[in-house]
């Protein structure tokens, strides 16, 4: 493929949520393939590979975008400002646009909801018509841009990247040893609010797994949820034996999900993304996962664990012991996951789809697609 200037485009209101990771690995991809990438609206990482964005970031404007004279827009969020000044732009210069649509906040907050009928009104039939590609993270995503007019031929799904070197097997973990953590561990990294679906997932810990003296629960993350978690666990007897790592970072994640026998994802959101589950399948580790639409998509095309139903104890009792008693089923899950972390969901993979993206959207400068006025 020729080798782009490619100008990626993030609202700095909501990139923490929608697409700054997304947005810094696959530039770091495609910069390693020799693509020329920058930045518009927010700062994506400072150790960016040669070549892709960083902290330096370009004002979010068009002229700033027609000034690098990209051969190629990408911007996040279809009824972001991002998108709707990217669609300017690649008008103005004549190339291609594609737009990541992440679709979070399909139940989201009035807020949410609100900013979403703003930028689907102002300026949403307008990227519609410049748009070339909609690349969505999921199915859920794809159905939200089909909802808002994109043309389904226009329409691919490509899943968010995982590092298969930084999230694999065989990692060991500080984390579980500074909590001095023994035995087997069922782990869970979750933000603790109310929509976390961890108290469940707690009670059916302490019906099954709590009665053996040889696992425990692992808990990574904050929120305001958590005395009441913590309060939850005592109630039932199971305290010493359920670890809440408040002082888990980004960084030990892949240590802890390694290092674990089973991954659970009790979420009660439905716009929870599914990165987390990636993340645990890369390390080799089964996962329980509620059965939202953006998680039973990958527990489904993975064959590498369990759907269960959110929020009910008695489901989450059944799948963690029908899981914690089946070593046969745990290996073939562990290699499953693995294979398909590695094969389609790696950032490499990632790239290659974008690339695909780029070149039937007319990526090549000298063969960019007519936009429609």
């Amino acid at each position: 493929m020729p080798v782009l200037r490619v100008a990626l485009l993030l609202d700095p209101l909501s990139a923490h949520i929608k697409g700054a990771e997304h947005a810094h690995e696959l530039a770091r991809e495609l910069a390693r393939r020799g693509h020329t990438l920058r930045a518009f609206g927010a700062t994506l990482a400072d150790d960016a590979a040669p070549g892709s964005p960083s902290s330096a970031v370009e004002r979010l404007a068009p002229s700033s975008v027609i000034e690098f004279a990209p051969d190629a827009v990408i911007a996040y969020d279809a009824l972001s400002p991002a998108a709707w000044l990217g669609a300017r732009a690649a008008r103005r210069l004549q190339v291609p646009l594609v737009v990541v649509e992440a679709g979070l906040f399909v139940r989201g907050s009035l807020l949410e909801r609100s900013l979403w009928r703003i930028g689907h009104s102002l300026w949403g039939a307008y990227v519609r018509r410049t748009t070339a590609e909609l690349v969505a993270l999921d199915s859920v995503a794809r159905e939200l841009a089909l909802r808002d007019g994109f043309a389904p031929d226009r329409c691919r799904i490509v899943p968010h990247g995982v590092d298969p070197e930084r999230f694999r097997p065989g990692l060991t973990s500080s984390l579980v040893a500074r909590h001095r953590i023994v035995g087997r561990v069922l782990a869970c990294a979750s933000n603790l609010d109310a929509r976390s679906g961890v108290e469940p997932l707690i009670a059916a810990f302490a019906k099954t797994l709590a009665q053996r003296g040889d696992w425990a629960l692992a808990i990574a993350g904050r929120g305001a949820g958590h005395a009441r978690a913590r309060a939850c666990a005592e109630r039932l007897g199971v305290g010493a034996r359920v670890h809440f790592l408040l002082d888990a970072e980004p960084d030990d994640l892949p240590g802890l999900f390694s290092a674990s026998t089973l991954y659970a994802e009790p979420t009660l959101d439905f716009d929870k993304p599914a990165l987390g589950v990636l993340q645990a399948l890369a390390c080799g580790t089964p996962v329980l996962a509620s059965k939202l639409p953006r998680l039973d998509e990958v527990i489904a095309s993975s064959s590498a664990g369990v759907s269960v139903e959110p929020g009910s104890v008695a489901a989450w009792a059944d799948a963690i012991s029908s899981a914690a008693y089946s070593p046969d089923a745990r290996a073939r899950w562990s290699e499953a996951g693995v294979q398909h972390a590695r094969e389609r969901a790696s950032w490499s993979h990632v790239a290659d789809e974008f690339e695909h993206a780029l070149r039937g959207a007319g990526g090549d400068a000298a063969t960019a697609l007519p936009l429609a006025s």
